[in-house]
């Protein structure tokens, strides 16, 4: 999974968490221009074909605006740019659409639940093959990471604590090469690192991400008080996303170029999209949007940000953000709703509304 082709490095967390305290959110008005911020993963691949392919424009010239969709090779840096009012949409996973933004104070708002990671984020230990050889050892990851939160869901599951390893910080773009070192045992990361690690023959697969399904959820989020004013823009990037997900379904060029963009070929693109439970329809994604699990899930992401301290300096619980899900329950703090889950423009999909 390479949401971040240079790096995920989260000590840029605080730094963004700064920008938004003093950075006004994207202006909140009536407006015709909108820009969308996205990176490399095999989930959000999609908007880079739909940019390139005039689907994009399709959609904007319907409702009469225009969308500039820019691509960053930094995955940090296109939220830091979206926090700090730069963009009005970026694609993010659920866990850090809550500490950056939100715990920023941008009120965001889930457009698109686009897919999951089922596999694609793994720990990998060195000739062990059992995941309770993990204890002990020294762990390399991308700290305050999917990979980090990973880890520790791992590790709750044989009844362990991050107490029980040390974790080093370890940037994605040297993660293969740093395996491939006498000193590093273990590593947890996603593909297509991964893949590429496992191509050795000591390195053992002891835990993914199919053990946690629908906890590491891949979007595309927009600023609340600007899909607030312009539904329209809403409406747009829902039938970019479907019309792209019919063109991935039934076009083999489509996949052809996202996986010559995303640096792999068609093999690799679909090695990857294995381990993603991509939602290709506006049911399948209202349906784990609109259920309950989501609800238990996006508890166990705030406990874990609230853990490490990426909810704020001022939070006082893992509800201190509250995130409102399509009911409108909430959880956490109804008072302070950051984070939401919003199937309109989903179901206007569904309904042939858009």
């Amino acid at each position: 999974m390479n949401r971040s082709v240079t790096s995920f490095l989260k000590g840029a967390v605080a730094a963004a968490v700064s920008v938004a305290l003093v950075a006004s959110s994207a202006q909140a008005a009536e407006k015709k221009d909108f820009k969308v911020a996205w990176s490399i993963y095999v989930g959000w691949m999609p908007w880079g074909y739909a940019a390139d392919t005039g689907i994009v424009k399709k959609w904007a010239d319907k409702y009469g605006i225009t969308i500039e969709v820019k691509q960053f090779n930094d995955y940090v840096e296109s939220i830091n740019q979206y926090t700090a009012g730069a963009f009005d949409a970026v694609t993010v996973t659920n866990m850090d659409a809550l500490s950056i933004p939100a715990a920023g104070g941008v009120d965001t708002t889930a457009v698109i639940v686009g897919d999951y990671s089922n596999g694609n984020d793994a720990v990998i230990l060195k000739g062990k093959d059992k995941l309770e050889d993990i204890k002990g050892q020294t762990v390399n990851l991308v700290e305050f990471s999917v990979s980090h939160y990973l880890l520790a869901r791992a590790l709750e599951s044989i009844k362990l604590a991050e107490k029980d390893v040390k974790v080093v910080n370890t940037s994605d773009a040297d993660m293969a090469s740093a395996y491939k070192t006498a000193d590093v045992t273990a590593v947890v990361t996603w593909k297509p690192i991964v893949s590429t690690i496992l191509e050795s023959p000591d390195a053992k697969l002891v835990y993914d991400s199919s053990s946690i399904p629908g906890e590491i959820i891949d979007l595309m989020v927009a600023n609340t008080e600007v899909l607030k004013d312009n539904p329209t823009f809403g409406k747009a990037l829902a039938g970019i996303w479907y019309d792209t997900m019919k063109a991935l379904a039934e076009d083999k060029a489509a996949k052809e170029h996202m996986a010559k963009a995303s640096g792999t070929d068609v093999a690799g693109f679909d090695d990857q999209l294995k381990t993603t439970k991509l939602f290709a329809t506006p049911a399948d994604a209202i349906a784990f949007a609109t259920g309950s699990d989501i609800k238990a899930k996006s508890e166990l992401v705030s406990t874990f940000l609230f853990d490490k301290a990426l909810l704020g300096k001022d939070a006082k619980s893992a509800g201190a953000i509250g995130i409102e899900f399509p009911d409108k329950s909430v959880f956490g703090e109804k008072g302070n709703v950051k984070l939401r889950f919003d199937a309109t423009y989903m179901q206007a999909a569904a309904d042939g509304k858009l």
